[in-house]
């Protein structure tokens, strides 16, 4: 499981997104970027956070630590804003904290990454139906030189049916990825995606797809008819995970693999 904190102060909102994640300090001494359970996008988005960050950290992608975050129910109390402390008190138990990165600066390619690294990132984001990383939303920081990876909600569009669809793992294995080369913040810069598939794929098998699985706290993990209980679920990623990771060819461009 990811680590845990206690939540000892909240610093101030971050309104850029439409979930409103907040600056909190952790009894850790740490600063973290919260996304809440409560906020409107639900539950899913926080799970897809957790398995494509952890997914991207095991394939040696430059992604801010991530840590399971508590908020004690008083915060809410001494919040003036009424918007932040509805939003405290929608979200009792476990949140998502991403290690704020001190003095990053939002991705503006003035300091690109090397070709091998955006075709990294391009292909991380074929594989898991990422389709936000526009110009308009790169959801990218620059930090010590670096370009590292962040806000990976919209990743694994495919769980947000299960509501009302069984889950079929070889429906997402099939589907291209809908953002393409000129529409991608690096896709000018990705220019060897055969080789990154040749270097990524091969490392994404059962065991660490597990691993990544493994970090998702169960009381995130959504049950439906038809995923019963939460290992359900979780064995529902993995089948959709590695259906797709075997079909290149449809979803990764120029793939012949």
């Amino acid at each position: 499981m990811l680590d845990h904190v206690t939540a000892v102060r909240y610093v101030t909102p971050l309104r850029e997104g439409g979930s409103m994640p907040g600056v909190v300090e952790g009894a850790d001494q740490g600063t973290y970027v919260v996304k809440f359970r409560g906020a409107g996008q639900g539950l899913k988005v926080l799970v897809a956070e957790v398995i494509v960050g952890e997914l991207a950290r095991r394939l040696g992608l430059p992604v801010p630590r991530l840590v399971t975050i508590d908020l004690p129910p008083a915060m809410a109390r001494y919040e003036a804003d009424a918007e932040v402390q509805d939003l405290l008190n929608a979200s009792p138990g476990t949140n998502l904290g991403v290690d704020l990165l001190p003095g990053a600066l939002g991705y503006d390619g003035s300091r690109p990454p090397d070709t091998a690294l955006a075709s990294r990132i391009f292909w991380l984001d074929a594989f898991t139906a990422n389709i936000d990383r526009t110009w308009s939303n790169p959801n990218l920081l620059t930090w010590h030189r670096r370009t590292w990876l962040i806000d990976h909600g919209a990743a694994l569009y495919f769980h947000h049916s299960w509501p009302s669809k069984a889950p079929s793992a070889e429906r997402f294995a099939q589907q291209p990825f809908r953002v393409g080369a000129d529409d991608h913040v690096l896709g000018a810069l990705a220019t060897d995606l055969l080789g990154a598939h040749g270097e990524l794929a091969p490392l994404v098998t059962e065991e660490l797809v597990g691993d990544v699985l493994d970090q998702v706290p169960e009381d995130w993990l959504e049950t439906t008819d038809h995923l019963p209980d939460p290992p359900a679920v979780r064995t529902a990623y993995r089948q959709h995970l590695l259906a797709r990771v075997r079909t290149p060819h449809v979803w990764l461009p120029g793939s012949a693999a």
